[in-house]
């Protein structure tokens, strides 16, 4: 549960929270994100630090429009397939340029001597789910059109699977030594649909993290 919600349960993330309201821009602030960061090993002898940062900066990063709103939670724009396969990477990177400049100073904090600094992405399953639905899935079913366009869905499978490791990569690069794979909509799938949507791409991921020596955690 540390891990989970980085510290948001604590008043000092709560009184920075209040002041900025733009949840996109708050994980694009490089001195915020690492004080949130930092703020649960300041009261606890935690073993390691999670990066304050939220799966859909993927997507963001794919020129998705995202926002979160209040008692509602994240709403998509429109995605255009063709926009999507032309994303280049030094463009990708730019835009989450400082999610690791914010674990760069992480690192560099003496809180975080002798502790893991754990870096994540949302699994290429659960993305997909944000990225077609637009929002989360109402009472954790989706709409049965949700596979209708079987080439949007495969062309945002391939370009996921390029800039995960793009984004896994440049974390680890920036001091992250763990990672972390969050698939939270996997039980939307029926069992039969495993293997191509969860098993699959996400083994290319974890196979990647390993080529680097790091664990990963899913």
């Amino acid at each position: 549960w540390f891990m989970r919600q980085a510290g948001r349960y604590l008043p000092e993330f709560k009184e920075i929270r209040k002041l900025n309201p733009n949840f996109i821009n708050l994980c694009l602030n490089e001195e915020l994100s690492s004080e949130i960061t930092i703020q649960p090993l300041k009261r606890f002898n935690l073993s390691a630090a999670i990066i304050f940062s939220d799966i859909l900066m993927v997507p963001y990063g794919l020129n998705q429009k995202v926002n979160f709103i209040k008692n509602f939670g994240p709403q998509l724009g429109e995605i255009n397939s063709e926009n999507l396969l032309n994303t280049r990477q030094e463009e990708f990177i730019k835009k989450l340029q400082p999610i690791y400049n914010c674990i760069k100073k992480v690192k560099s904090n003496t809180l975080i001597e002798n502790k893991n600094l754990i870096g994540f992405v949302g699994a290429p399953w659960t993305l997909l789910v944000y990225m077609v639905n637009k929002k989360s899935p109402k009472k954790n079913k989706i709409d049965k059109s949700f596979f209708n366009n079987k080439d949007l869905i495969n062309n945002i499978l391939k370009s996921l699977e390029k800039f995960l490791i793009i984004h896994i990569e440049n974390q680890i690069n920036s001091g992250a030594n763990v990672i972390q794979i969050f698939d939270s909509w996997a039980g939307l799938l029926d069992e039969k649909d495993f293997p191509k949507y969860v098993y699959k791409p996400t083994l290319n991921i974890v196979n990647f993290v390993r080529s680097k020596n790091i664990p990963v955690i899913c």
